[in-house]
């Protein structure tokens, strides 16, 4: 008899099962490009082992969407319809990521658009959509779960936000791959106590310290990876290289048969490989990043505002100390790394509490806790909101001095 699935062996959950239907899904030279584009962009230059990618993640996050929807089907919440349309949206969240991931995420939001906005298009108006439609599934259904926009903001939740599969997947991943001993979470005991009320993702109090515990991690993965400052001095490369050669590329036009051919390499190698003299700055960074050729981290703040400080601010920021170090401001970047502490909800609000509910003896009772109440959690809310100068290292002296004496008393 033929099997109906496939098994595939991933590091962080043994195996992931895939139904036929799926893999003609993965199969797709559309989802393929996943592949090869990474999912900690320039993370590798200072974790080594830190290649894996937007590919395997997707694979990871339907994994743990899936195990999510089966939990609540136990309770009677789901049905097993619910719980494909679970797995095929989180397959599909990341499908319209561009090169080096949330990087060119900060080019394109220039242009209000992001890759969520490219993933709708990818899903509703290529072979990928039209797969979906041809096995009986409604793609407008998957796109909204996909992307937080379905009238069930249960199921929302469970791909995207506090509660998330995506969150689960890329701490466990991340943490592997870069070999950080802060990511170690209890996801299988999150997503068994898992529940609903009154049409939102709630979870049993007796997992509250499992859910405090994951909180904890994506904050310090935060700290030590993602907003490492050396990882952020090759991205702060990547992001001049592709603003001053998109006006020769039209990278970042909203043209879907150009931006699918858009990888990491692709890009890389694009840029690498242009004789025009107008790129020949964007093409130096593009060779020093990859040669590992990295800018240099003068100042360094962690700011307590709320907000990230604005382009008109980090401007007029990189001017002052060009004027006072006598370095022409070309070669002074000022980088200002924010994310809220605690995971947005699918709707990009602020989350602000978490439904907890209580069984005792065969009666449960739901109480809805502030964030703010929760004693771990409360105390990294907020904003983590990093302020960083970068320059090459043969400006490094003046540099430093001139941030020390502009920036001393910035809070």
């Amino acid at each position: 008899m033929k099997k109906s699935h496939l098994d595939i062996i991933d590091p962080i959950h043994d195996f992931i099962r895939v139904y036929e239907h799926e893999l003609s899904i993965i199969d797709d030279p559309l989802f393929q490009r996943l592949r090869r584009i990474r999912q900690l962009t320039g993370a590798h230059l200072t974790y080594p082992a830190a290649q894996h990618t937007r590919f395997e993640h997707s694979l990871g996050v339907m994994h743990i969407a899936s195990q999510a929807g089966h939990s609540l089907y136990e309770k009677e919440i789901l049905k097993l319809d619910d719980i494909e349309i679970l797995r095929l949206a989180g397959l599909l969240h990341d499908i319209g990521h561009g090169p080096f991931s949330h990087l060119f995420e900060e080019i394109i939001q220039e242009k209000k658009i992001s890759h969520e906005d490219f993933g709708k298009e990818i899903i509703l108006k290529s072979e990928i959509g039209d797969n979906l439609s041809k096995n009986g599934f409604d793609k407008k259904l998957i796109t909204k779960v996909a992307f937080g926009n379905s009238k069930l903001q249960y199921m929302n939740e469970i791909v995207s936000g506090t509660l998330s599969a995506d969150m689960m997947d890329y701490l466990l991943r991340d943490g592997y791959f870069t070999g950080a001993e802060h990511a170690k979470i209890d996801h299988k005991r999150i997503t068994q106590s898992l529940d609903v009320h009154q049409k939102k993702l709630a979870l049993e109090r007796s997992a509250l310290y499992s859910f405090e515990s994951m909180m904890y991690s994506r904050y310090q993965m935060f700290k030590a990876v993602y907003f490492h400052k050396t990882v952020r001095a090759a991205e702060v490369m990547l992001i001049e290289a592709l603003r001053l050669s998109d006006d020769e590329f039209g990278f970042t036009s909203f043209n879907l048969n150009e931006y699918v051919k858009l990888t990491d390499e692709y890009v890389l190698s694009t840029l690498i490989s242009s004789k025009s003299p107008k790129l020949k700055r964007a093409r130096q960074f593009a060779q020093d990043y990859q040669n590992r050729k990295l800018l240099k981290c003068v100042f360094e703040r962690i700011l307590t505002s709320k907000t990230n400080l604005k382009k008109t601010r980090t401007n007029e920021l990189r001017t002052a100390i060009s004027r006072k170090s006598k370095v022409d401001e070309t070669e002074i970047f000022v980088d200002s790394s924010v994310t809220p502490s605690i995971p947005l909800t699918p709707s990009k609000n602020e989350s602000k509490s978490i439904i907890l509910i209580k069984n005792d003896n065969g009666k449960s009772s739901a109480k809805e806790m502030l964030i703010s109440d929760i004693p771990v959690v409360s105390a990294i809310s907020g904003f983590m909101n990093i302020l960083r100068i970068y320059t090459h290292q043969n400006n490094r002296k003046k540099v430093e001095i001139a941030a020390k004496s502009i920036l001393g008393d910035l809070n």
